[in-house]
């Protein structure tokens, strides 16, 4: 090392992938003890606590006059940066498969911190013997939030902590001896809110539910990550399992027959293009607090 030249090693921890993760950096400057962060989120995965060493390590070092070796034993981190970082700005932050980069808040973030800065990123193998690597995954290790028992359930089921992220939760009210109902969606990204509730008439109560995912995503404003949470198995598993064949298909479905609500599965389908979305069953027994809520609010649009 010259002595202007200064060290990062980086790595990421998580349990269960998603689950509770930790990151962890060591910072070798010229002449100086090694400099030792670390951190962890209750609710996370492996990548995205290799970004966010990456990105915390930069943050920290408050000079972009000197030479920077960054070590990570992710090549995810490293070819993101050196090699598919330049094609996903050109193509608005879209894979060669024009679906949404998947963590774009964090490479976004990273773009921000590399810009400026005289860094030569390399691959060092973990678990090898390498000093600074072995900290680095110590520290991660240690990052990891403790998660009390309580806890777990949700955690698992309901990432609703995850800071970069868009959280839109959907409910219906539905009489189905008048075919008639309403929806309710509510947006929460950090601080900001938005809800919004709809009567609909002679409908399926499927109907409703789909009608509720686009009125949430409506609300977006901006491209992050979202999860979306539904009371409804048809929406999800639609969503997330049947659209795309279907619309391979030209909405048929395997046995050939139209698909149901056809033109609602399609505004929603155009919709999800944008996006990257995470899509979540909730059962009633396990309703968070918002969805209590966004219930209510169906119900009494309904009135």
């Amino acid at each position: 090392m010259s002595n202007q030249e200064i060290q990062i090693y980086t790595d990421g921890a998580c349990q269960s992938n998603p689950g509770p993760g930790g990151w962890g950096a060591v910072i070798l400057y010229p002449d100086t003890p090694p400099c030792k962060i670390n951190g962890g989120e209750k609710y996370t995965t492996n990548n995205q606590m290799e970004l966010k060493a990456v990105i915390k390590a930069l943050e920290s070092i408050q000079t972009t006059q000197n030479q920077i070796v960054l070590f990570t034993d992710s090549q995810y981190v490293k070819n993101g940066v050196t090699i598919w970082m330049d094609n996903w700005k050109k193509n608005d932050w879209k894979t060669s498969l024009d679906t949404p980069v998947k963590n774009q808040t964090l490479w976004q973030k990273l773009d921000s911190c590399v810009k400026g800065r005289n860094i030569q990123w390399e691959w060092v193998k973990g678990h090898a013997g390498n000093q600074w690597n072995e900290s680095a995954d110590q520290l991660a290790r240690s990052g990891v939030p403790v998660v009390e028992k309580h806890e777990e359930k949700r955690i698992e089921k309901f990432p609703i902590d995850d800071p970069d992220a868009i959280h839109i939760f959907t409910a219906i009210a539905y009489s189905s001896k008048n075919k008639s109902g309403a929806w309710a969606a509510y947006l929460h990204y950090k601080t900001h809110t938005k809800s919004i509730a709809e009567k609909v008439k002679n409908v399926s109560s499927n109907q409703v539910h789909i009608c509720s995912a686009i009125g949430g995503l409506k609300l977006i404003k901006k491209n992050y990550p979202i999860h979306l949470y539904t009371l409804s198995d048809y929406l999800k598993d639609g969503a997330s399992k049947w659209i795309q064949n279907w619309h391979r298909n030209n909405w048929n479905t395997k046995e050939g027959e139209l698909v149901k609500h056809k033109d609602l599965w399609i505004s929603l389908e155009q919709l999800t293009r944008a996006y990257q979305i995470k899509w979540h069953r909730v059962p009633k027994k396990s309703l968070p607090r918002e969805l209590k809520m966004i219930k209510d609010m169906a119900q009494k649009c309904m009135q």
